[in-house]
Order: C-alpha cells, then structure tokens, then sequence
C-alpha cells in the first residue's frame, strides 16, 4: 500500500485563484503519481460533490472530496494559498486546502486514515502547524502522522495512531463528559448521527467537533459515524437512555427508527461542524419543552426529513411535491398502461362495455380487453389519494397520510383533480406538524399518531376541502383542462418546445418531474381530450432525446468520449428507448455546459415536432414497446430521430470545439488509455 501522501501531492504555494483551478493543480499532481487515471473525468466527479453541498468550512480549510471510478488508490493532496480561495466557507476563503480522492472501492483501513485526518482538521495546534511548516516534506509527514505540530504535541495525536485507535473504537463517546448536571444528578445524554454524501470527510468532522462541544458542555455525548467504511451501531442501550438525538446529515439517516420517541434536532452535517454547541442547547431545550418525535423513518422511503436547516421554503416545498409525485408515478404508469392495452385489444368502445363482474367470457378478446381497462380505471383512481397522502407523508412522516389520503379522495371526488391533491397533500402536512408543535402531556403522547393525530387532522382537512377551497380549486382545475384542449397550431407546437426543453433540462430532475407530472394529470382519466395525448406524447418522446443523442454521439466520434462513457453508451440506447432520461445522467454529470444544452435542444425539436405531427399517447411511459399505442406512430418516431440528431450534432460540435491540454490526446480505444496510463499521462474525457 503505497503513503496517502507524500511531497510530491504538496503544493505549499498555490496559485490558483478558483476552486476549480485548484482542484485541478492538486489533481495533477495525483495524475502524475498514477493515482488517478483520468484526470477531467475524476474533476467531474469532484464538480458533483462540490455540487451537492460546499466543501469550506470555517477555520480557511477547503476539502473538496469525492469517490471516483478514476482513483486507482486513496489519495491526498494538500495545497496552501497566500490569497485564498472561496469554497463556500461562511467565515471567508480558505488558506488550507485539501483534495481527498477515494477509488469506488476503497478499502476500510485507507477510509479510517482518510476519517482520522478530517478529525484532525478540527484541531487548531494541527491547522496551525501546517500553516507555518516550511517544506513539501515536512507538511506530508505532519498529514501522515510522522510528525506531530510543534506546539501542543500532547493535545495532538498523530493521524495514523488515530485512525488505528479509531478502527478499534466503534461509536466515538465523549469520555471526559461525565460532569454533573447543575442539578448534582447524572448529566444530560446525547446521541448523535452524523453522515455525509461520500463518508469521508465531513462525517468524521462533525463528529470531532460535535464530541468536543459536549465535553465543553458538560453533556454526555456519544457519536455513531455512518461513514463510507460502514458504520457501528450505538448500544442499544445508551440511545434508550438518552435524554435527546441530534441528527447531522446529508444522507438519510440508517435504521432512523432506532431514535423514536426522543427530543431530536435534526439538521444538515455542516452544521455539525460550525455550530454544534448551538445544536447542543437546542436539543436540551426540546428535551425541557418535552417536544418528541411522533415516529422516525427507516432507510426504505425516499424521504427522510423535511428538509435541512439551512433549506428555505421553496427547497423544502420541491422535496415534498417530489415526494408525492414519486409515489404516484407507478400508479399513472401501471394504470395507464392497462387503459392502453384495454383500448388496444378491445377497441375504442372499450370504456363502455359492462363490468366483468356482470359479463366476462374466458374466450372473447373483448372480455379480456375490459377486465384490463377496469384495472386500469381502478389504478387510475388511487393517483389523486396518493399524491396527497404522500406529500403530506414528506411534510409530516406517517402521521401525515391518513389526512393526505382523505384529502386527495376529496379532491378526487369533487373533480378538483391535480390540482386539488397537491392543495390537499400541503393542507394535512400542514396542520399535522402544527399539531404536532403542541405540548401535550406525556400519559397522552402513545395515542397522539395513531388516533388524536389522524381524528383531528383528517376532520380540519375534510372541512376544509369539502366547505372553503374545493369549488374554486375544482373550477381552476377545469379551466386549465379548457385551456389544454383548446391549443393548437402554434400554441401546440410552442408548448411542445417549452415540455420538450424541461424534460430535458434536469434529466429527471425536480423541472423534468413537473413537465411529465403536467402530462400524466392531463390523461389521468379513463376518458382524456385528445389534446391531453398529444402532450403526453410530446413528453415521452423529449424524454426518450438526451441517453439516445449520447449513445449515438458515442458512436459516430468515439475519441470525444474516454472508454467509461463509450460504455455508458451502450446502456443509453436501451435506458432512451424505454423512457428513461437518467440514462444521460452520466455524460451530464462529466460534462454539463455541452451535454445539457445539446439535449434541451434536442428535446424541443423533438417536443415541437410530436405536437405539430398529432401524435397522441395514452400510455404514460413505455419508450418505443407502446408505439403500437400511439396514434400516428411513423411521425412519432421521426420525431425522436431528429431530435436526436440535433443533440448527437450539438454534442459532438460542442465538445470538439473544447481545447485540450498541451500534449493530450483522446483516448481511441481502452488499449490507448492503457498505454497513457503506463505512461502517467492524463487521459482527455
């Protein structure tokens, strides 16, 4: 196993002037040590993480970090800036910056290394030391634990004797804590979880400074850390006795269910790391309000809290709509499918034959036809409930679904349609959470979630759709179903562009997620306008441009892709024929500023040529295996093909315009990236 880091992964005067720049210094290096074999595919991934959260925290330390196909070990890069660089640090540029790769498989023991060093970015005597150290060498020992920091050598562990002392540890205890609360009796228990995206970092961070806020506090604090190198689980024993739970996270939290019932704060992982005495004081003064959490979640639903602190309303309003949208997408799917076949075995009569309880014959086409109609038409009458029982579920935990249901049969019953569910889903989370803030006394909290909760809110929500805003939701609704059917010509073809541009904008973002829940509440009914169909096509198809434009991008210039993306791009032709944007995910991720706008073009040619053709869909997914379902199908599949042909041209246009580095070539076959990794030179994405 070769040293994380050595002198030659220092840079001790970094220029850079972005974290950009200096990622891609401090990757170089990396390259040129033949730790990662492709050096604009590995910044893409650190771009990702960068992505989902800043990697600066206060103190001037950056640590951008990531997980990567490209590392070949794991490896550390340290660079030091006289002017800074702004990673995203509330307090300012960082001075200190840290590049952490971790190959896709790392093994536990270089994890525990890399966990070690971010506990020791929590200590001031080690940033200190590598401020003022003045060799490549000497910082590398001081990274490595050869060397302790000059001042303060009994405070500061080395890294390596931290990490063995870590591997052996399990959960981290805050061992001098055992100070008496100001009562004289035992002092106040915590535990704690933290988490990040990748598990190497800010998880074991937040950690440190999370155990040495409760040894200043007095509290008896102890830590799980759900790392990438697994995680041990607290004693069962001390989570039952303790007074409260503080979550920092940006993962879901494993086995959630095991911190029921206790005073909880639950907030992002770096706010574990910039304010845990805040987060201290506040879960002891839930525990002294006696504010409990009615139910915790396991690892199994899609969402895991509201949303974190730092979240204003509009981010946590997203998470909740997507949540509803993602349960009903497999009923609209199923559902619709069903109505599709019905039509298509039993004709377009089909939804006036009787019900198969009272007619079915085992040897007609048109019983058969029916019988899958019907389940269809029962499918299709869940989306409404779902919808609303599941976004109040992401607003309010299961306590929420009982109102949300009710709620959403409501809206469904008086016609208020899409539109009444999520106005429904958003009233019951609502008003759970606002019961749910009241103090109650304790011999009562056992019943509150499964009768006071449910009796209460299902009865506020019921009034309120049936008696204050069902009529109006319910004729907006209508409009909007008028307005639908009366488009065309222009107007048809201009909101193909727009539902083709927003399938394509996210690839099964949040955007991609509204333009296709539009289409899916047009057809949600056993009898949809034929304007409703047309949308529906036009979404599906868009949707179908961007894995299909790469996949053939892929094809026709092979050298603009390294052997990764080649690969991914033989799974883009089936992941685009069946509907599935994510299929261009990969290429998006490595390359956003071509491979994004390419596809959104693509997906408005293919948007505005769907509607002007007349093509109608009443299947909601399904790819090119519903095409004996579309009305005017040979116009249908031309417009897939040119649009993409638009973004397969806009792609390959774009990226061969992008300049190389001096000496990079592209890699034309996996032998060629072989030979350029022999070579430790970097091979061009």
């Amino acid at each position: 196993m070769s040293e994380m880091i050595t002198a030659d992964l220092v840079d001790l005067d970094l220029s850079a002037q972005t974290k950009d720049a200096a990622a891609r210094a401090l990757a170089e290096r990396m390259v040129a040590k033949g730790r990662v074999t492709d050096l604009d595919g590995f910044l893409a991934d650190v771009a990702a993480r960068e992505a989902q959260m800043p990697t600066g925290l206060d103190g001037g330390i950056g640590i951008p970090h990531c997980r990567s196909e490209h590392v070949t070990e794991p490896t550390l890069a340290f660079g030091r800036s006289a002017a800074g660089i702004d990673f995203g640090a509330a307090d300012g540029p960082a001075d200190l910056i840290f590049l952490i790769a971790a190959p896709a498989g790392a093994d536990d023991a270089h994890l525990t290394i890399l966990s070690s060093l971010a506990r020791q970015l929590m200590n001031d005597e080690f940033t200190a030391a590598l401020r003022s150290v003045g060799d490549a060498a000497s910082a590398a020992a001081l990274i490595r634990g050869d060397e302790t920091p000059a001042v303060g050598a009994d405070s500061s562990a080395a890294v390596s004797a931290a990490a063995s002392a870590e591997a052996a540890a399990g959960p981290n205890v805050s061992t001098d804590a055992g100070t008496a609360g100001d009562d004289g009796g035992r002092p106040f228990r915590i535990v704690a979880v933290t988490s990040c995206p990748t598990g190497i970092a800010h998880t074991y961070m937040a950690a440190e400074s999370l155990e040495n806020a409760g040894r200043e506090a007095g509290v008896e604090l102890v830590v799980e850390t759900q790392g990438s190198a697994g995680f041990t689980r607290l004693d069962p024993a001390a989570i039952a006795d303790a007074d409260g739970v503080i979550f920092a996270h940006d993962v879901p939290v494993r086995e959630k269910e095991r911190f029921a019932g206790k005073p909880t704060v639950d907030v992002g992982v770096k706010a574990g790391i910039n304010k845990p005495a805040q987060l201290i004081a506040d879960v002891r003064a839930k525990a002294e309000r006696g504010e409990v959490t009615a139910s915790a979640k396991g690892d199994g639903t899609p969402v895991e809290r509201t949303g974190e602190s730092g979240d204003n309303y509009g981010t946590k309003l997203r998470k909740w709509l997507m949540t509803g949208v993602s349960y009903m997408v497999p009923f609209v799917a199923a559902g619709g499918l069903l109505l599709a076949l019905g039509f298509a075995i039993g004709g377009w009569e089909i939804n006036k034959a009787p019900s198969v309880m009272e007619h079915f014959s085992w040897t007609q086409v048109d019983s058969w036809g029916a019988l899958l109609f019907q389940i269809g038409g029962v499918a299709f009458g869940f989306l409404i409930p779902v919808l609303a029982g599941y976004i109040a579920y992401g607003m309010a935990d299961r306590p929420g679904l009982v109102p949300g249901f009710v709620g959403g049969m409501i809206a469904s019953n008086i016609a208020a349609g899409f539109l009444g569910g999520l106005v429904a889903g958003l009233l019951a989370g609502g008003i759970v959470l606002a019961i749910q803030k009241i103090r109650i006394p304790p011999v009562l909290r056992g019943i509150m979630p499964v009768v006071v909760i449910p009796l209460i809110s299902s009865l506020i929500v019921g009034f309120l759709m049936f008696v204050v805003v069902g009529k109006p939701i319910a004729e907006a609704q209508k409009g909007m179903t008028d307005w639908l059917s009366g488009l065309s010509g222009t107007n048809a073809i201009l909101l193909g562009v727009l539902l083709g541009l927003m399938m394509c904008f996210d690839l099964g973002g949040p955007v991609n997620k509204v333009a296709y829940a539009f289409a899916t509440a047009g057809i949600a009914v056993q009898d949809p306008s034929d304007s409703a169909m047309k949308v529906m096509a036009a979404v599906m198809a868009a949707g179908m441009v961007p894995p299909l434009g790469m996949a053939l991008a892929t094809v026709v210039r092979r050298k603009l892709f390294t052997p990764a993306e080649r690969e991914n791009g033989k799974a883009a032709w089936v992941l685009g024929a069946s509907f599935i944007s994510e299929g261009a995910i990969p290429f998006a991720a490595a390359d956003p500023l071509r491979v994004i706008p390419a596809s959104m073009a693509g997906g408005a040619v293919t948007g505005a040529l769907s509607m002007a053709f007349g093509a109608t869909l009443r299947a909601p997914h399904g790819g090119i295996f519903v095409v004996p379902l579309i009305g005017s199908p040979f116009l249908y599949l031309i417009a897939i093909a040119a649009g993409t042909c638009v973004t397969t041209a806009l792609v390959i246009a774009l990226k061969s315009m992008r300049k190389q580095a001096p000496g990079a070539t592209a890699a034309e076959s996996p032998e060629d990236a072989a030979r350029a990794a022999e070579k430790k030179e970097p091979v061009a994405a």
